[in-house]
């Protein structure tokens, strides 16, 4: 290992399985599904009917406890996504066992990069509410930095003093795993030794789940069973089911986590990201997008195709998706895939938007560490197009793997990927 390698030391998690790394990834290798039907506003006019909820910890113990997150007159200032960052965000420094330094020089070099897809969207939606309800006067101050996207980023850095870079990649569903490849690159160009990176999201609104149905981007069919409804690379998919949370890693340089006797948890070998340049929401049917972006982290990474053991795929669940991701990893990985296994998370947890990419690729980090592959749930009647990779379907397997890859894709055409090595 090289002292300017990029190395990951802490995770921290909150999505639909609870709350807490090892919560999720008992829950999530156990076949458990954080899908549900939607109670918090009326669906009876709404096609789709089901969401990924995070959990509240009255509901259960492992559940999404809000003081972990800020006070509560902090938390009227900040919307949902920016304080599930902020809870998993404390997970991640408390693995890493890193806090700045108390030298202003130092927090210099410790910076934060947290992506969001949408933002704080029911913030935008009740302030609007309120407006044509009761007027602009009844709008608290503090109703714009409760929305904006980059707060999560923010708040993260104001709490911990991070006065190194900061950015907030809002890239769709790309985001979390653009954060990632953006805080990595930081600390290879010398701008950084600790990054505090990832993503989050919180949009499940009744405007938004109005707007994807209008889309027809969204899983009708099972309403009636939630667990049921999110089907990747499955012949009978009929779209993907909204869900929230956040992911944060902590990155380091090699040299900084050595000096400090960091437990590393594994190295972060590639990234890449590309445009499709197509359409604003359909792929490319042949995945080049997709395709460039893995061929530039795996040429970063140093590895061929076949070194790599898992895939945390995007797979959202969409015939369209699902198709355009599958032609671009057989364009990488040749006809011969017999090496390489491939699952979708997003069937146990729905689709995080902007905070997929970063939950997906920790889940892959755990993948690696503990050799054992998370399932893809509700897989049936595969995809005729998937013929040749192993699915991992319906249970969770085990497999040692060297090398792992999660990939992250999103409205605009924009694709991304990372991957990770073991320690």
């Amino acid at each position: 290992m090289q002292d300017q390698d990029v190395v990951v030391t802490g995770l921290g998690l909150v999505t639909p399985l609870g709350s807490g790394v090892d919560t999720n990834w008992q829950r999530l290798t156990a076949g458990a599904s954080g899908l549900r039907r939607i109670t918090g506003f009326e669906t009876g006019d709404l096609p789709a009917k089901v969401a990924g909820i995070v959990p509240d910890i009255a509901d259960d113990p492992q559940g999404f406890d809000p003081e972990t997150a800020a006070p509560p007159k902090d938390r009227r200032k900040m919307d949902r996504f920016i304080q599930f960052a902020l809870a998993a965000a404390a997970q991640a420094i408390g693995q890493a066992g890193w806090q700045p330094s108390e030298d202003a020089e130092a927090r210099t070099r410790a910076g934060c990069i947290i992506g969001t897809g949408i933002g704080g969207f029911p913030a935008i939606a009740e302030a609007t509410r309120t407006v044509e309800r009761a007027g602009p006067r009844k709008l608290s101050p503090f109703v714009i930095p409760s929305f904006l996207g980059n707060l999560a980023a923010g708040h993260a850095s104001i709490r911990w003093g991070l006065a190194g870079p900061i950015g907030c990649p809002v890239t769709a569903c790309a985001a979390g795993a653009q954060a990632i490849g953006d805080a990595a690159r930081a600390i290879r160009a010398g701008e950084a030794d600790v990054m505090i990176a990832g993503g989050a999201e919180a949009c499940i609104d009744r405007v938004s789940i109005a707007g994807f149905a209008a889309a027809r981007a969204l899983a009708t069919a099972h309403n009636d069973d939630p667990p049921k409804a999110s089907r990747p690379f499955d012949a009978a998919r009929d779209g993907f089911v909204m869900g929230e949370g956040a992911g944060i890693v902590v990155l380091e340089s090699a040299a900084h986590a050595k000096t400090r006797g960091a437990t590393i948890l594994a190295r972060l070998l590639g990234y890449g990201t590309t445009a499709d340049a197509h359409h604003i929401t359909a792929p490319r049917e042949d995945g080049d997008g997709p395709r460039r972006a893995m061929q530039i982290a795996l040429k970063a990474a140093g590895l061929r195709p076949t070194e790599i053991g898992y895939i945390n795929a995007h797979a959202t669940s969409t015939p369209v998706g699902d198709a355009a991701e599958l032609a671009g990893v057989k364009a990488v990985f040749g006809n011969d895939t017999s090496g390489l296994s491939m699952s979708s998370t997003k069937s146990a947890i729905g689709h995080l938007l902007g905070a997929a990419g970063a939950v997906e690729a920790i889940y892959s980090i755990l993948a690696l560490r503990n050799g054992l592959l998370p399932p893809t749930l509700n897989l049936e009647q595969p995809d005729e197009a998937a013929a040749g990779i192993d699915l991992v379907p319906q249970q969770a397997r085990r497999k040692l793997v060297d090398y792992v890859m999660s990939n992250a894709f999103g409205f605009g055409g924009v694709n991304a990927s990372v991957i990770f090595g073991s320690a």
